[in-house]
């Protein structure tokens, strides 16, 4: 007959049940109140010399972008497209750490 350990009616390191699952409701509602802060802020990411600037809502929502009209040659169209694409990609990277530097912390050693 093998035989089990013995954890006393408790498991996890002495921490029943009923305890984990309130631990993880605790933390679920820590986490969606910290995502919450996240999606009220605002984001903005520049190009070289602010020629185009994009603004984010924290939930990646493009809110608004501002495009300078020393940035619009009719001539050079790739420009405009490039400095669009960096100040989105700014803002977005932006929204990225803001999350992981207020989520990882949850899920550091998950991955």
């Amino acid at each position: 007959m093998s035989r089990r350990p013995n954890f006393g009616g408790m498991g996890m390191g002495g921490m029943n049940m009923q305890q984990m699952m309130k631990q993880a409701k605790k933390l679920q509602a820590q986490m969606a109140e910290e995502q919450e802060n996240i999606t009220a802020q605002e984001f903005t990411g520049k190009s070289a010399d602010d020629l185009v600037v994009a603004t984010f809502t924290g939930d990646r929502k493009l809110k608004d972008i501002k495009i300078d009209k020393e940035a619009i040659d009719p001539d050079d169209p790739d420009m405009l497209q490039d400095l669009v694409i960096d100040a989105v990609n700014k803002g977005l990277t932006k929204i990225d750490e803001a999350t992981q530097a207020s989520l990882g912390k949850y899920t550091k050693g998950l991955m």
